[in-house]
């Protein structure tokens, strides 16, 4: 959702304009209050496509998760109903996709003429020259499958990456850097006395606080979507609990000694771009930030582990140091490639060489051989 939100800055900026968003509800969450107020179009809600976690909100479950897609599928045709009237209603010039999987499907089956571009990390995982982590043979071919389902009729794949990447135009991926918003590239940082936590997944607060007892000098400031934590939920002096809000998650990070994440893409992006050290525990049998933990790690982001040791991380940071200006300067032309490929993919046969700097675009240049 954060993407999205970087998204219509980047091309409100450029002279453009977002009709509406369209979101894959869940019966497990709750679309956020922040997201709606900060996204400022029409929001409509559609059946879609979710994980399965255990009994106790923490693993992802591949055989329940395939059977509850498979019992919803009726449903999902609403939703596939709902895509095609609000095209219908708005008309657009392109429509991006941040890894819905209804929109992949309805190209498929209705194969509409309006030029779609799918954005996301999960793109590297399809790209030739992306080494996958080591791990189970159907997870991988499963995250590669169901990715490719996704961009069923894409004109392009933006892969976000931590790093550059050549494009493969043979599979139509085109490397970009992670799509920020303007908040986190002007965020002042400082260094608090805080570790600052984000779970995907409300089971794993159990988690936190049996580590919190062993430890309760390290202060922890936890963020979790879950219900009835409302603003902020003051367990004891040390560790507070916080509904997810994205302002100040990231005035909070800025302020930190570095986070804690289950393995999610745009935070640990946010966190480096802060030059926040990151100590990533992926949700159990979500192969998905199993890689994004040992990519991240590759980048220089911090470092992985199967569960909540934060004295491992307490001891990294204790003397960690890293030169993010590489990072930095490959994440500040995010905003000008994503544009030109915006363009590129609603003007096709126009044949655009060059764009100006941000935001503005040159006039059109027809070459002709």
């Amino acid at each position: 959702m954060t993407q999205s939100i970087s998204m219509k800055q980047v091309v409100e900026n450029a002279g453009m304009k977002v009709s509406e968003v369209l979101i894959g509800k869940s019966k497990q969450r709750k679309i956020p209050q922040f997201y709606y107020d900060r996204i400022n179009v029409p929001v409509t809600l559609i059946e879609s496509p979710n994980m399965t976690t255990d009994k106790n909100k923490k693993a992802i479950k591949a055989l329940p998760s395939l059977l509850g897609i498979l019992l919803r599928i009726p449903k999902f045709f609403h939703g596939l109903l709902t895509i095609r009237r609000k095209i219908k209603e708005h008309k657009p010039d392109v429509i991006i996709n941040f890894y819905e999987p209804l929109a992949g499907i309805y190209y498929l089956l209705f194969r509409p003429n309006i030029p779609m571009i799918c954005i996301g990390h999960h793109y590297m995982f399809n790209h030739p020259d992306f080494k996958m982590p080591e791990g189970s043979f159907f997870a991988r071919m499963g995250l590669k499958l169901y990715t490719g389902l996704i961009s069923v009729g894409a004109k392009k794949k933006l892969a976000l990456s931590f790093y550059p990447f050549e494009d493969c135009k043979e599979r139509s991926i085109y490397v970009i850097p992670p799509l920020l918003r303007n908040e986190v590239l002007h965020q002042p940082t400082t260094h608090g006395d805080y570790l600052l936590v984000y779970l995907l997944n409300a089971g794993y607060m159990d988690d936190i606080i049996k580590w919190h007892h062993k430890n309760p000098q390290v202060k922890l400031h936890c963020f979790v979507d879950k219900k009835d934590v409302i603003n902020c939920v003051e367990y004891d002096s040390t560790l507070s609990f916080h509904q997810i809000n994205d302002k100040k998650f990231l005035e909070m990070m800025a302020n930190s000694k570095g986070l804690v994440s289950t393995s999610g893409f745009e935070s640990v992006c946010e966190a480096m771009y802060l030059s926040k050290p990151v100590f990533m525990v992926p949700v159990e049998g979500h192969y998905e930030q199993f890689c994004n933990s040992r990519d991240a790690a590759r980048a220089g982001a911090g470092i992985y582990d199967s569960s909540f040791q934060i004295d491992r991380f307490l001891t990294y940071i204790s003397d960690f140091y890293t030169d993010n200006r590489p990072f930095k300067e490959w994440t500040k032309q995010s905003h000008l490639l994503t544009l030109k490929h915006i363009h590129s993919v609603i003007h096709e046969n126009d044949n655009v060489r060059q764009l100006r700097p941000y935001p503005i675009f040159t006039k059109k240049v027809a070459y002709n051989s």
